[in-house]
């Protein structure tokens, strides 16, 4: 082992220079025995060359403290989610905690979702075969470790269940519990809505939140010290009473809390809503609120919790994704359901999609806070409620001109990530103020991130899909029975308040180089900030790294949520801002509203291609600043495909594709479908496993390279026309 550990050191530092150093520090320091937990017999075979790409991603650097946690793949390595990761960042927890606290007077409360590790990916399976330590590693494992290092540091953990080992808790729920158990804090033990072979643990503080700077400085701090957790066995724990069940009626409380926000007379027996978890744990969460109200709820059988997410079209369980809630749509179908409600697996982001006009429409974030902000706050027949409403600044601007037609006051210039309401939460709580709006916590009437996050009570200090998603389940049985959507209720809401429209993109990057290529972005734009983007002349530049506009900076973890920067033009707003721990750049664009003499659907579509297009543009010229090109159907490809991904398409499949085309090596639409099936599921990554049919992926693409071809060629080429533009909203 010592001859292969030297060669494969000297390789990692001629390849990679300093961070390979690091890496090769950060490997002989796990195979040496010193970390708890880490499995070193395993990691020994993967002393080879051919692994020497992933020893570098993986030992290179500690898993960032990012947004609330660390998240990222599951794996071996610091750089990695995996039971010495994990246990030392509880333990960090826990000194953090015990600075100021006996152990006796703490308990934490601990969370899990579905996930099992299977490497999906084949990341390790290629190289260890189909049996390794790490497979079958799920979040209610991680969940029960953690447990256990509170338990070895005196600190009483309360979890789901302690002796079912399957049992799930949400984020919302766990956000509540610690509220109502008076908790110190917790943690939840999940990657959110990020592929199975993704896992992770979030921090909440003691208000039931994720902790701002300069704290989240400090929690940070202590975890990146903690070595060597101390450990209690669970069963041990239980004994002692130190591993405890929530109590039920903590669950009772937080139903009923949903249940005292609708009136029970507003809901109807005869208009179905069909709920996906998209195989998460949002069954006991929203599934559970919508079921107290008597909402006539289905869920898909395909659609229970799985940890590989095997009922979700290529495993990404995020309602953000058009493509998840596929399955679902085709059984509210056969259901006679003209809506699909679903939860992401930690069940706090919610999405929406309705049937209008015999097409199923996708609502996006800011469409579906749009729509809750005017049912709540403005609708004849709706709840009429007043108070305050908050937003980040990134969130479209059509729910605070909601708010403020009613008087409403509204916060609408925090930073990204549901914290920052929290914290303002939390600030009215104790001061009666923030900013200047007098009031108090209670008077919040809708708070909202563009991200589907919405929150309709501040019992809960995390956005929570179940308060969205009651009031627009009750919203949708009304309209229907008057014969409209929730999409045509959204289109009033357009001609009535503003043309106001939003898209994000992002662009995703990967490894070590794609933190560097995410760092030169950012650094080109504050150097060299545009003068025009997309077209547009640049009026204002603001830099949320400017100390005069926008005070000192806390700590670094303040530093990395201020890594914003926006570009105001007559017509748009963009704003550009990396991830604070992935290598991932987001773009916003908003349009503002202007005149343009259409109305309802042509209304809507007008804003959607020119958001579009705005934003697509600025995505090209940002890979441009550091030398890379994208061409129209690379672009068009959906941005949870990396970088890489999109550009081995330009390069090789597309190119490759057209070639057969145009030389008639495609007789008929079916060996044209099966090329273009090969080729999603080489970059979805999905291979022969299936999880539905993953060429969607492609159209956009597809319908974007179809746009330069000659009218007349091969007979095919109107079949596979007509199929990239199936679907289309």
């Amino acid at each position: 082992m010592k001859a292969n550990l030297d060669i494969v050191s000297r390789e990692l530092v001629r390849q990679f220079g300093p961070g390979g150093e690091l890496a090769a520090r950060n490997l002989d320091l796990w195979l040496s025995g010193a970390v708890p937990l880490a499995d070193t017999h395993t990691i020994e075979k993967l002393l080879r060359e051919d692994a020497l790409k992933l020893l570098y991603d993986s030992f290179w650097m500690l898993l960032p403290f990012g947004t609330g946690g660390r998240r990222g793949n599951v794996g071996y390595g610091p750089n990695r989610i995996n039971p010495s990761v994990v246990a030392m960042t509880v333990q960090g927890h826990c000194d953090y905690l015990l600075e100021n606290s006996p152990p006796e007077s703490l308990i934490v409360v601990v969370a899990n979702d579905v996930r099992v590790f299977r490497d999906w990916s084949r990341t390790y399976t290629d190289i260890l075969g189909t049996h390794h330590p790490l497979i079958s590693l799920s979040s209610r494992a991680l969940a029960r470790l953690a447990c256990e290092v509170y338990a070895g540091n005196g600190i009483t953990a309360y979890c789901a269940e302690p002796d079912d080992q399957s049992a799930l808790m949400t984020t919302p729920f766990l956000s509540f519990a610690i509220r109502s158990l008076g908790a110190a804090g917790g943690v939840n033990l999940s990657a959110s809505h990020n592929p199975p072979d993704d896992n992770g643990i979030k921090v909440y503080d003691h208000s039931g939140a994720q902790p701002i700077p300069p704290h989240d400085q400090n929690l940070a701090d202590r975890m990146a010290t903690a070595t060597q957790p101390r450990i209690l066995s669970f069963s041990e724990a239980r004994r002692r009473g130190l591993i405890r069940p929530v109590p039920s009626e903590t669950g009772e409380a937080y139903l009923a809390t949903y249940a005292s926000l609708l009136d029970a007379n507003e809901v109807r027996s005869d208009v179905p809503i069909v709920y996906t978890p998209l195989c998460g744990a949002g069954l006991d969460s929203t599934g559970r609120v919508l079921n107290r109200l008597h909402f006539p709820v289905l869920t898909p059988a395909d659609q229970y919790p799985d940890g590989q997410f095997r009922g979700v079209p290529l495993y990404i369980p995020n309602p953000e994704v058009p493509e998840a809630t596929r399955p679902a749509q085709l059984a509210a179908e056969r259901a006679g359901s003209s809506i699909v409600l679903s939860t992401d697996p930690d069940a706090d982001r919610l999405g929406v999609d309705v049937r209008s006009g015999g097409e199923w429409i996708h609502l996006d974030g800011n469409q579906i806070a749009a729509i809750l902000a005017y049912y709540l706050m403005r609708d004849e027949a709706g709840p009429k409620r007043r108070g305050l409403v908050i937003e980040t600044l990134v969130t479209t601007k059509l729910v605070a001109a909601i708010a403020r037609s009613v008087d409403n006051p509204v916060i609408d210039t925090l930073l990204v990530g549901f914290k920052y309401i929290a914290d303002v939460l939390a600030q009215l709580e104790t001061k009666g103020h923030f900013l200047g709006i007098q009031a108090t916590a209670t008077d919040l009437v809708l708070a909202a991130e563009e991200s589907h996050g919405v929150l309709v009570t501040s019992t809960i200090r995390d956005k929570d899909a179940a308060g969205g998603a009651l009031f627009l389940a009750a919203l949708h049985q009304r309209l229907v029975a008057r014969g409209s959507s929730l999409y045509q209720y959204y289109l009033e809401i357009l001609e009535h308040v503003g043309a106001y429209h939003n898209v994000s993109r992002s662009i995703m990057l990967k490894g070590p180089d794609g933190f560097t290529r995410r760092d030169e972005m950012m650094k080109s734009l504050r150097k060299d900030p545009p003068l025009e983007l997309a077209g547009a002349q640049i009026l204002r530049v603001r830099d949320h790294w400017d100390v005069d506009l926008y005070g000192k900076h806390l700590s670094a973890t303040d530093t990395s949520s201020r890594d914003l920067m926006e570009f105001d033009a007559e017509r748009f707003r963009i704003v550009v801002r990396p991830s604070g721990t992935e290598p991932k750049i987001k773009l916003y664009c908003e349009l503002l509203p202007v005149e343009s003499g259409l109305t309802g659907h042509e209304l809507l579509r007008f804003l959607q291609e020119r958001a579009w297009n705005t934003v697509t543009a600025v995505y090209r010229e940002l890979l441009l600043r550091i030398g890379i090109v994208l061409d129209a159907p690379a672009l068009a490809l959906p941005d949870f495909l990396d970088l890489e991904l999109k550009l081995k398409f330009q390069r090789e499949s597309l190119p490759e594709f057209e070639r057969r085309l145009f030389s008639g090596g495609f007789k008929q639409w079916e060996a044209a479908r099966s090329v273009l099936e090969s080729v999603a599921r080489k970059i979805t990554n999905t291979g022969d496993s299936g999880s539905g049919d993953p060429t969607s992926v492609l159209k956009p693409a597809i319908r974007s390279a179809a746009s330069r071809w000659p009218a007349d060629g091969p007979e095919v080429l109107s079949a596979i026309r007509e199929w990239a533009s199936s679907d289309m909203p």
